[in-house]
């Protein structure tokens, strides 16, 4: 069952201990609003999968993130969520990785949900096609399959 959250309100996020971001909830005007986003629009058709996420992660971060818990400068004092400051912050790799699976795959669950079976988003798998050949509808098997000899 789908649970629609009526409230639209933002959510904190824990990306990793002591960091914690506050994020816009992931509508449709905002998946949208990103894959317009110049950033991405400016990755090169030849460009890697891991490439387009990674663009594709900071300008949606760019317009979800509101405010964050936890980050801070050089000298360690809290820093104010800014375009540059939430790329840097995406560069860290378990952020990067915590931000893709606590937010961005929620909806890309409901886009598999509604193809029975999607393709993963990248990855080795991304792509790959199936091997079996089809089943006859009509044809029954003419003889049990082989199995290996018991010794």
């Amino acid at each position: 069952m789908l649970t629609l959250d009526l409230t639209n309100a933002p959510r904190w996020h824990d990306l990793a201990p002591g960091v914690r971001v506050q994020l816009r909830p992931l509508t449709t005007a905002l998946m949208v609003a990103t894959r317009s986003d110049p950033a991405v629009e400016a990755v090169p058709d030849d460009a890697s999968d891991e490439e387009r996420a990674v663009a594709f992660a900071k300008a949606l971060a760019r317009r979800a993130v509101l405010a964050w818990d936890g980050i801070g400068d050089v000298d360690g004092n809290p820093i104010e969520p800014s375009p540059e400051a939430i790329d840097a912050l995406l560069d860290v790799w378990p952020i990067f990785e915590a931000f893709q699976l606590t937010y961005v795959s929620k909806g890309l669950l409901l886009e598999q949900e509604k193809n029975a079976s999607a393709l993963s988003p990248n990855g080795p798998s991304a792509g790959a096609s199936g091997t079996a050949k089809p089943a006859h509808p009509t044809r029954a098997a003419s003889k049990p399959a082989r199995t290996a000899r018991r010794g």
